[in-house]
């Protein structure tokens, strides 16, 4: 068992939802406006629980150029979609406000979700800056706002960046579960859609055995029995796309034969 939500599956799939550019961001089609958002996400979403998905994440990654500091209008119109596509949900969901772990943690807490996948420790040097994320500030939240139960899920080698700690990944890793309290670790390939080195991921499985682990970019129908030999589980997006595309729409028929793989594999 990965987590209680998923009940007994030791395998799991976590799906993306990537909401359409958020008010406040460059790409964002204000003629569309909110509804337009709620019926593309809500559209994907279907897609996504026809296949047989085990969960959904959804996440901002429209929101280009990324942030480290959510404003205001963001995170307010997040929590709205993932709020009105709620009742249509029958998985459990998880939320990410790119790159903040404060605002995931916020629209989490108030939109109920069961995690939250974040940057949340490290030093890195990325194409937004320098990067210096507040686990503490945002693990202080969640207990605040009384959501001890929402998971934290600690992306430990972001997307656009690089890691200035010089430590092995997999110390990385067991770093963060033993001072940062991480309740999974996500490992991930250089850029949304890419995956994770194969040897970083297998080191990261081989040390961190309290907490699962996850692949976070870049799985695919030809790598996941390879990653789920090692891994708890994958986050999927691009490839879940229609041709495999990160800015498409879901492609029901790829969900399809992707899940059909995973069924044979637990």
């Amino acid at each position: 068992m990965v987590f209680d939500f998923f009940g007994d599956k030791k395998k799991v799939v976590i799906s993306m939802s990537h909401i359409g550019a958020l008010p406040g961001s460059p790409l964002y089609d204000a003629k569309g406006g909110l509804n337009k958002l709620i019926d593309d996400a809500l559209a994907d979403v279907e897609k996504l629980q026809a296949g047989g998905v085990d969960a959904i994440m959804f996440g901002n990654e429209n929101d280009r150029p990324y942030v480290f500091k959510g404003a205001p209008s963001g995170i307010a119109a997040m929590s709205a979609i993932v709020q009105a596509i709620k009742p249509e949900l029958k998985v459990p969901f998880g939320v990410n406000y790119l790159w903040d772990p404060i605002a995931s943690v916020s629209i989490g807490a108030v939109t109920g979700a069961s995690f939250v996948r974040e940057i949340f420790t490290g030093v890195f040097a990325s194409d937004m800056g320098i990067w210096e994320p507040n686990c503490a500030e945002a693990s202080r939240l969640r207990h605040n706002l009384g959501r001890d139960d929402m998971k934290l899920l600690f992306n430990i080698n972001a997307e656009f960046a690089h890691s200035l700690d010089q430590r092995p990944i997999e110390l990385r890793a067991k770093s963060a579960v033993f001072s940062s309290l991480a309740d999974a670790i996500l490992v991930s390939g250089p850029i949304t859609g890419e995956p994770a080195d194969a040897s970083n991921l297998r080191k990261v499985c081989e040390t961190v055995t309290s907490v699962p682990v996850f692949a976070n970019t870049g799985v695919n129908i030809d790598n996941v029995t390879d990653i789920l030999n090692h891994a708890s589980g994958v986050v999927i997006g691009t490839h879940f796309k229609v041709d495999g595309y990160t800015w498409n729409a879901v492609d029901a028929d790829r969900v399809k034969r992707f899940m059909d793989v995973v069924a044979r594999l637990r």
